[in-house]
């Protein structure tokens, strides 16, 4: 049996090359896929009313499950994805948010950025991406940051939080329709310390205490 040369050998293998790096991408999953399919398909099931406010970001966002009770009277979306990034909801911004053309987005994102890694600066440049895609698009819609805000199981990330949260707090100020919500503070005691009776046992999300601090302080906004 003649056998193939090296050079020939690897001339096949670049041949099919592209086809492996083409089925690898497909296959390839996409964090909140399942999520955006939901969203889309509730969308078709019933459009929401114009003029509902648009709650983005990651799972403290998704897991507030008594948004709708906690805002009651006034439209809201819940439109959060577990463990989505700041980075992702730039990219997922047409599909998430953009089809309801919302008078006001409240979004809480960053914290997975830092946790995976990322810098404070490359979070405060995706919260400048954001609000410039926002604006392009949706010129008079108003934006409210929600800080990003500490956790026990976090804790080692609290010097980069603090830095991301005085970045975006800046530069909000410098337009109108742009505001900031401190939640890192409140969920602080008088020494500095966490406040561990607002968290459940992963010492990551929140519990109906923590969502009653966070309903008081983004409130005011929503009117």
């Amino acid at each position: 049996m003649r056998r193939l040369s090296y050079p020939l050998v690897a001339l096949a293998a670049l041949a099919f090359a592209p086809q492996l790096v083409c089925q690898i991408a497909v296959s390839e999953p996409v964090r909140g896929a399942s999520d955006i399919a939901r969203f889309e398909a509730a969308d078709r099931a019933h459009f929401p009313a114009a003029g509902t406010i648009v709650f983005a970001g990651s799972s403290s966002i998704a897991r507030w499950e008594t948004l709708d009770q906690d805002f009651a009277g006034i439209p809201v979306l819940n439109r959060g994805i577990g463990g989505y990034t700041l980075h992702e909801n730039v990219k997922s911004f047409d599909r998430i948010i953009l089809p309801y053309k919302p008078p006001l987005i409240v979004l809480y994102s960053g914290e997975n950025d830092l946790a995976e890694g990322r810098t404070p600066v490359q979070v405060f440049e995706d919260f400048q991406n954001f609000v410039a895609i926002a604006h392009a698009k949706l010129p008079a819609t108003r934006i409210v940051y929600v800080s990003i805000k500490p956790s026990i199981d976090r804790w080692s990330i609290t010097d980069s939080i603090r830095v991301a949260n005085r970045l975006i707090h800046d530069y909000v100020g410098k337009d109108k329709r742009l505001q900031y919500i401190d939640v890192f503070t409140p969920m602080l005691d008088a020494s500095g310390q966490l406040r561990r009776e607002l968290y459940v046992e992963d010492g990551l999300h929140m519990n109906a205490s923590g969502y009653s601090i966070w309903r008081r302080l983004i409130l005011p906004a929503l009117r």
